[in-house]
């Protein structure tokens, strides 16, 4: 008898992404069998996960106007067909949704094909698709201690996991805040998130600036920038005399990550479970356009335990970040206190913590 066949739905962005691809290393680490359902956008991850079966199917969301909405539900419904199909050909023992609608068609399927399902929530409050799918899982698994969200009888049935980041990020864990002396190196790494945020290119070269040259000479910038802001933003910074390395894309983010002393960016809830699995404190500047803000709540699980600071977008301005900068500069056992907090609140074990609820779950232990 083969395997038992354990089906991962996650799509969208590499925020739901990542913690499916660590989650499959887990499994496939105790033997298990794994395969994939994603949507188009999920495929552009697809070297994620090379020894391991990837399934396209349409997912859809609700847009906006009579039109979006039309479009949206026709996709949604061709999605659930698709996957409906292939779980039949497929068999799972076991289908785990990552939330985001690309995740909703496959496990909408197995719900209604008997197949017991697991939902991930990687953000501090429940987002609309595991809302919708959550009174029907055998278990809801969390990012942070107390998901937002949930009806009272949801609650029972949810268990705190961690959210899951890639080997490579959760290996920092053990390893020491780099050595940060009084007039050292200051190494900060800048991400925007999956569009590469403006805000960091428009403020961040104009804050640095404005410090004094001897601050400036000790600072050394890694930045995700988005490919039109780059040539303009490297000379900002060439013409303040700042050490800064730009890139659209940064491939090595564990080995940046293992180098920096300050992260900045948004707070997605994979970069918040990264920086806090490795440790490093973080001004996290949440994307202000979701309508439940979500980055906001996912940045505060940190900041509330003195991991890091949240700056409203409005609220990040040169002047707010030059205070900041200088004091790290001043006084960098700040950073090293945040640090200490941040690694307290990571969860370098997220993958195996969820790893052992699935097979409990195939077990039959969970009842």
């Amino acid at each position: 008898m083969s395997d038992p066949l354990i089906i991962l739905s996650a799509g969208g962005t590499g925020g739901h992404i990542m913690p499916a691809q660590a989650l499959a290393l887990d499994l496939v680490s105790r033997g298990y069998r794994v395969e994939m359902v994603t949507d188009s956008r999920g495929m552009k991850y697809a070297e994620l996960f090379k020894d391991i079966p990837l399934h396209e199917i349409k997912a859809g969301t609700l847009g906006a106007g009579i039109k979006g909405k039309i479009k949206g539900a026709l996709d949604l419904g061709l999605g659930i067909f698709q996957a409906k199909a292939l779980l039949k050909k497929k068999k799972p023992a076991i289908v785990i949704g990552f939330g985001g609608y690309p995740s909703f068609p496959a496990v909408y399927a197995a719900q209604r094909l008997k197949i017991p399902t697991v939902l991930h929530e990687q953000n501090a409050i429940i987002g609309k698709a595991n809302e919708m799918l959550a009174p029907k899982a055998a278990r809801i698994a969390s990012s942070t201690p107390s998901l937002r969200g949930l009806e009272e009888a949801e609650k029972i049935h949810t268990i705190f996991t961690g959210n899951p980041v890639r080997p490579e990020i959760a290996a920092l864990y053990t390893k020491p805040y780099p050595k940060l002396e009084h007039d050292g190196e200051l190494r900060i790494l800048v991400m925007g998130g999956s569009l590469g945020a403006h805000v960091f290119s428009e403020v961040l070269p104009e804050a640095l600036a404005a410090l004094p040259a001897d601050q400036r000479a000790r600072l050394h910038i890694v930045q995700q920038c988005r490919q039109e802001d780059l040539e303009e933003t490297k000379k900002r910074y060439d013409e303040a005399k700042i050490n800064a390395h730009l890139s659209p894309f940064i491939d090595n983010v564990a080995e940046e990550l293992e180098h920096c002393h300050l992260f900045i960016g948004r707070s997605g809830a994979s970069t918040v479970a990264e920086m806090s699995a490795a440790g490093r404190p973080a001004i996290f500047v949440p994307y202000p356009h979701h309508k439940d803000q979500q980055q906001k709540m996912n940045a505060e699980v940190v900041s509330d335990a003195g991991g890091g600071w949240v700056m409203a977008e409005s609220g990040f301005t040169p002047e707010a970040v030059l205070a900041r900068i200088e004091t790290f500069l001043q006084n960098p056992q700040v950073l090293f206190s945040a640090a200490e907090k941040a690694r307290e609140c990571g969860r370098p074990d997220a993958a195996r913590k969820l790893g052992n609820l699935v097979t409990a779950i195939m077990s039959g232990w969970n009842e």
